[in-house]
């Protein structure tokens, strides 16, 4: 790496889902935003970023910007079929979008990039790759980890493949620094897989302050078309049974069965994520428990309409049964929202407990409705969480995690053997 003061030039991948996506519904999520500004927070810095990710269109252009700003660029790489493409079926791809990320290099005059950091388990088998024929550090955040998953699965779920945990425990080894969300992560990528503590480094992501603000309510569900006086239960997400919506229908039915007055509304925006039918499965449920008339499915919402209906709502409820960081219950407590969350992964970390909302120690339905009609039964209470939240909002700022990573990048070069650049 360029030890002068000069900011690194970043190859930065991400092979199953593009930052250009809409967060929200197919494999797009977190990770997505996660990427996305994450580099932008790099460049501002001073970082020349290009990210990697598979092409999934013949419209698409080879190379594009992140912002009108040209500050990131965004690199679609063929790899596979442009669509229909399962990404369990991403790993055959892999030599063809490593041959194409290597071929980029190659066009370039030589010392192109100083760092490779991958994103997810698929990224990090081509980052290690390419980190070592380029001669530069390979630094990965696995963003989930398939032995984290498997142990909270959701009744009737699909386990992850053992090549994954294989390709997991590869890239761990690989790597010469591991980036770890929450210390809960960083326990889990020691004691589960091996990794050498010296090189895991706990970093928070961030969140756009910019957009999740706080504001007026009202407003907000004048510009969504959403009730003015009634209670609303959000829930943002992908609909897949590892986020747990099933729970929180059902514990909504219990709640509205006790609640008095007009009972809560509760709005899902997202988008079905590998089970095509969850949208209408999960009508189903609320219409056999009685509160059909109770749920309103939206699809997933950009960054600002997002802020709208964190903004809108009473609560956010995030039963999910496994979450590497939790940036929904970030994003909503940066606007002023308090959450209600299963204690698991990072959102054990990001919500505090009885301050900004409340954490539920299992993903019973009972347990679920006392807790969130704790918040929705007192509006004082409910406020003063919402305050707490708002006081607290710049842990997670992303200019903060960038400072931080470029400090990962540097430590990562002093570990990594010095050979010279083939």
């Amino acid at each position: 790496m360029n030890h002068s003061t000069e900011a690194p030039r970043v190859a930065m991948l991400s092979v199953h889902t593009s930052p250009l996506d809409q967060p929200g519904t197919g494999d797009a999520g977190g990770m997505n935003v996660y990427v996305a500004e994450l580099s932008r927070a790099l460049a501002r810095r001073g970082a020349d970023v290009e990210i990697f990710t598979r092409a999934t269109g013949s419209s698409q252009p080879e190379v594009t910007t992140l912002d009108d700003d040209a500050s990131v660029l965004v690199r679609h790489v063929p790899a596979g079929p442009f669509e229909g493409l399962d990404k369990n079926d991403l790993p055959g791809q892999l030599c063809a979008f490593t041959a194409g990320v290597l071929r980029t290099e190659a066009a370039a005059e030589p010392g192109r990039y100083d760092v490779v950091h991958s994103h997810y388990w698929l990224s990090g088998q081509v980052g290690y790759l390419a980190a070592d024929r380029w001669g530069v550090p390979l630094v990965h955040t696995a963003h989930t980890l398939a032995k984290v998953k498997n142990a909270n699965l959701a009744p009737g779920d699909t386990p992850e493949p053992a090549g994954r945990v294989i390709g997991e425990e590869q890239v761990t080894a690989e790597a010469d620094a591991l980036v770890a969300s929450t210390p809960e992560e960083a326990d889990v990528l020691i004691e589960a897989y091996g990794a050498d503590p010296s090189a895991v480094h706990v970093v928070a992501p961030g969140v756009d302050l910019e957009t999740f603000t706080p504001g007026d309510r009202a407003a907000a569900r004048a510009r969504l078309g959403l009730p003015q006086g009634r209670p609303i239960v959000l829930f943002a997400g992908r609909l897949q049974p590892l986020k747990g919506t099933d729970v929180l229908v059902e514990a909504f039915a219990r709640l509205t069965a006790t609640s008095g007055g007009e009972p809560p509304l509760l709005v899902v925006v997202g988008g079905p994520s590998g089970r095509p039918t969850a949208a209408r499965e999960l009508e189903a449920l609320a219409a056999v428990l009685g509160v059909g008339e109770h749920l309103e499915l939206r699809p997933a919402a950009p960054q600002a309409a997002l802020a709208d209906y964190y903004r809108a709502a009473d609560v956010v409820a995030m039963p999910s049964r496994s979450e590497s960081f939790g940036l929904v219950a970030a994003e909503a407590q940066a606007v002023g929202t308090p959450v209600v969350a299963a204690a698991v992964g990072g959102l054990r970390s990001v919500v505090v407990d009885g301050v900004t909302g409340y954490l539920t120690p299992d993903h019973e339905p009972g347990t679920w409705a006392r807790a969130l009609a704790r918040v929705l039964g007192d509006p004082t209470h409910r406020d003063a969480l919402a305050a707490e939240a708002v006081a607290r909002r710049d842990r997670f700022a992303w200019d903060a995690a960038a400072n931080q990573i470029l400090k990962v990048y540097a430590l990562a070069d002093l570990r990594r053997p010095q050979t010279a650049r083939v």
